[in-house]
């Protein structure tokens, strides 16, 4: 039976967890596989320290390059995360003519055009599973089981520590600051957890997902990203009021007409019966909605070392079939240029919309705010008016029909500028038919 050889650079968290599930599931694997997979070379910048997992601490190098360039490895993983030298690796690594498998959603999300494009060029496969989702199969279900459909659209819940967050806010009706603190305490959240809470974590998801979805060469810097750092415990309590939840979306759409893609991060208030509503805790949760297919639903655990290694080692097994038999990648590809993108701006987005205008207390605020808002076209679907608050202020709630973000943002700036505003007002974005 043929050997096939694997180095793996990263030996963190993840990497560890693919190593163990790879001993663990190796007879599971070889079967179906028909061959044997073995990691002969882990490349770390830590040699020393033990890991949780049965390996050869002989097999161990701070020297990437002595996996790189060995023209016995067929495969390389790499788990090192990051854009540089990860970039590098994985670029070295399509040159020498090895197959990679990657969990790194952020280089795919800055460079991943020109990576896929390389791969294809030098008659290898570029893997990347576990960089969406965890054990979701959300990368193969859109380049294989949806790919006779024109997408729509995705809409993601992508991020655990955001879901987790944002769940405890709603459930158990607490601030974001002691919940952020409990996420930290319990593993949930980084010391410094700037990357999930901003949104960046999600924004270099859904770019990935959007480029294959559409086939355009959708990055990070062309996604609109707000976190979910604003928001207030008063905001649940009034999406609740209103038949709401909120969630940190990634969202991607098409435009039927012109083929333009939107592709935007960002709170949103969703109904409570919608399925991606009832996503919580740390799971994800993905909607595809495809023409042949109408919505499809992915659902389950979106990181940690046992789900991301299921999905590194589906890669790995693809891979290896591709070794063992001797032929080219077959498994649908990106065929988009670098470059290739017609992107909607922000501005031409048309949705509906919450406002929480913090307001005087006192007779005709309503009348100004509402006259404001039919200036710009703006028509009010559902408004509520809390007083009893600190100072003689009152919260104004306004949930729009669909409009647009400039007429929004146009009126918001005037609003926010009347001597009855208390306040800046808060926007949120709502999404109705999910």
């Amino acid at each position: 039976m043929k050997t096939i050889n694997i180095g793996l650079i990263g030996f963190g968290n993840i990497g560890t967890g693919v190593v163990k599930a790879l001993h663990d599931h190796g007879e599971l694997i070889r079967g179906r596989v028909g061959a044997v997979l073995r990691i002969t070379r882990i490349a770390d910048v830590d040699t020393k320290r033990r890991r949780d997992a049965p390996y050869d601490p002989s097999i161990l190098t701070n020297d990437a390059n002595a996996l790189l360039d060995d023209p016995d490895i067929h495969i390389i993983i790499e788990l090192v995360g990051g854009l540089e030298p990860a970039r590098t690796f994985v670029e070295q690594a399509l040159r020498n003519g090895k197959h990679v498998v990657t969990a790194n959603k952020a280089m795919l999300a800055t460079f991943g055009a020109e990576l896929w494009q390389l791969a294809a060029d030098k008659g290898v496969d570029l893997f990347f599973e576990a960089s969406v989702g965890g054990g979701i199969p959300i990368i193969r279900a859109l380049q294989l089981g949806l790919s006779a459909n024109n997408i729509r659209s995705v809409y993601g819940i992508l991020n655990g520590t955001c879901n987790y967050i944002l769940t405890k806010m709603a459930d158990k009706k607490l601030a974001f600051e002691p919940v952020l603190s409990e996420a930290q305490a319990l593993g949930f959240a980084e010391p410094d957890p700037a990357y999930d809470i901003e949104g960046y974590d999600t924004a270099h998801k859904i770019a990935v997902l959007a480029s294959l979805a559409f086939q355009q060469d959708v990055r990070f810097s062309d996604v609109f990203v707000e976190g979910i750092t604003r928001l207030k415990q008063i905001d649940f309590e009034y999406a609740r009021e209103l038949g709401y939840t909120i969630k940190l979306l990634g969202i991607a759409k098409a435009d039927d007409t012109s083929g333009r893609i939107e592709a935007r991060v960002h709170p949103t208030l969703l109904p409570c019966g919608s399925l991606l509503a009832n996503v919580n805790g740390v799971f994800n949760g993905i909607m595809v909605e495809g023409d042949l297919t109408g919505p499809t639903m992915f659902y389950g655990r979106g990181a940690g070392p046992q789900p991301t290694a299921s999905a590194v080692l589906s890669d790995v097994m693809s891979a290896a079939t591709l070794v063992a038999r001797g032929t080219l990648p077959c498994e649908h590809r990106l065929t988009v240029r670098a470059g290739d993108k017609r992107l909607k701006p922000i501005a031409e987005l048309e949705t509906s919309y919450y406002i929480r205008i913090p307001a005087m207390d006192k007779p005709g605020v309503m009348a100004k705010l509402s006259g404001e808002l039919a200036a710009h076209a703006i028509s009010i679907d559902s408004m509520i008016q809390k007083g009893d608050h600190p100072a003689g202020t009152a919260e104004v709630i306004i949930v729009t029909h669909i409009t647009s973000e400039s007429s929004i943002q146009a009126a918001l700036k005037n609003i926010a500028g009347f001597d009855i505003t208390a306040a800046a007002p808060f926007v949120l974005r709502v999404e109705q038919n999910l």
